[in-house]
């Protein structure tokens, strides 16, 4: 509810409206910014990375820039929460997004699909720095120091790499990376 006008001070009922305009256009950029990032973790929800990777798909498309998806699914990630309980688990989920931000450029996109499955989009990089990026980021999921209650738990993952060729849309391109992960983690 808004206080009534000032009739009497226009000056004062101008600088009243402008903090109130200033407030609104606050909360309106908190809720933009929270549709697009997770709850949980410090990167962009499932539809925050769609729309990055619309952007990216589009730009290099105009621009012919190479782009990788790395896909990942965290390997063993129910026993976490079986064994040290949920908070544990969401623990550990901010702690993997903490990593893969860390271990990527700021230019790149991160973003936590749901449960435990992420993605990294690098752009200006082919197949062969995505699958060096991907083994790096195993390698740092695998060193991770994880502990909850001075209990400790493994970090690790399975990656899937696809490059942009081409795919006519998001989905087809998530879906060819989380294939090429499949493929990966049944190798194994």
């Amino acid at each position: 509810m808004t206080d009534a006008p000032n009739i009497d001070d226009p000056a004062a009922e101008i600088a009243r409206l402008r903090a109130e305009v200033a407030a609104l256009t606050a909360r309106a950029e908190a809720a933009e910014a929270a549709a697009e990032h997770d709850v949980l973790t410090p990167v962009l929800n499932r539809r925050g990375f769609v729309s990055a990777m619309t952007r990216s798909m589009a730009y290099c498309t105009r621009y012919k820039v190479p782009a990788v998806l790395l896909y990942l699914d965290l390997d063993g990630f129910k026993a976490v929460n079986d064994t040290l309980g949920h908070a544990a688990g969401d623990a550990a989920l901010v702690r993997v997004a903490e990593l893969l931000v860390e271990n990527v450029r700021a230019t790149d996109a991160v973003g936590r699909l749901g449960g435990d499955e992420f993605a990294v989009l690098l752009l200006n990089a082919d197949m062969d720095a995505g699958r060096e990026k991907a083994a790096g980021l195993k390698a740092a999921l695998e060193g991770a120091d994880f502990a909850w209650d001075g209990r400790p738990a493994v970090l690790g993952g399975s990656f899937g790499v696809r490059a942009f060729a081409g795919q006519a849309d998001v989905e087809t391109w998530l879906a060819e990376a989380d294939a090429a992960m499949w493929v990966r983690k049944r190798g194994r």
